[in-house]
């Protein structure tokens, strides 16, 4: 039987006092935390998205990626700071600890709060919702878990955000 192992979120939240927006993921895949950035797995369709969405043709380097995150005043960060999970799976999320997000709101004025898939929204809505004063923007998840969304699909749903990009 596979177990579950308990998992601190190995990186720091991504956001500058220009972030006018905030995405939040549930907690970082297995190849996330390998690669070292948000959205890591290769088959993820958030960096695709951001692509077809600003008109882009971003690198797999994390550096650029920071950079073009930050100049489009986007924050990101994931709702789950701690939790036991088997492999990368969200559905096997237990023993939650939620992310302290106030030294984002602290430090930036965030206008607009989405959440990448239900269970970062659901997670959002339980523990963080109340302490921001925000509720979120829920979208459908880009994970390669998700296959019921095409990349069409999702680009439908996620465009939103560059109107708060400007």
């Amino acid at each position: 039987m596979i177990k579950h192992k308990t998992i601190t979120h190995p990186l720091k939240p991504l956001f500058n006092a220009d972030s006018k927006i905030l995405i939040l993921g549930s907690f970082p895949s297995v190849k996330t935390r390998e690669y070292g950035f948000f959205y890591g797995h290769p088959q993820n369709r958030f960096w695709p998205l951001l692509d077809m969405i600003f008109g882009v043709k971003l690198s797999t380097d994390i550096e650029e990626r920071k950079a073009f995150l930050l100049q489009h005043h986007i924050a990101l960060y994931d709702v789950i700071f701690k939790c036991d999970i088997i492999g990368s799976s969200d559905a096997s999320i237990q023993n939650v600890i939620p992310s302290d997000l106030s030294p984002i709101f602290k430090e930036v004025d965030i206008k607009r709060i989405f959440c990448n898939g239900g269970i970062a929204h659901r997670y959002y809505k339980k523990y963080q919702e109340n302490k921001t004063g925000f509720k979120a923007i829920g979208l459908p998840s880009t994970s390669p878990a998700n296959a019921r969304y095409s990349i069409d699909d999702l680009y439908d749903k996620w465009k939103i955000i560059g109107e708060y990009c400007l």
